[in-house]
């Protein structure tokens, strides 16, 4: 990929929510795993999937952090409380 083209495909794939992205991800792990595709076409599958999950990571730490936040605050208040 061209380093624009390589942007616009991190950029669309940055816009898709997790179950989105997730749900490509699975079906281009199931094409690479289905074979039959050329070696440029893998490559662009492989880069494809890359871009996924680092979406899927992405947007499973922020929900990490919005709980840890949430659970912090939680405890603080009950701290007061007590």
């Amino acid at each position: 990929m061209t380093g624009k083209t390589e942007q616009t495909a991190a950029a669309a794939a940055e816009a898709l929510g997790y179950e989105q992205a997730r749900d490509e991800l699975i079906e281009v792990v199931r094409r690479l795993e289905a074979g039959g595709t050329t070696l440029e076409e893998s490559l662009a599958l492989w880069e494809r999937g890359e871009e996924l999950a680092k979406v899927c990571r992405r947007r499973l730490d922020g929900a990490r952090a919005r709980l840890d936040a949430a659970l912090a605050e939680e405890e603080a208040e009950e701290a007061e409380d007590a």
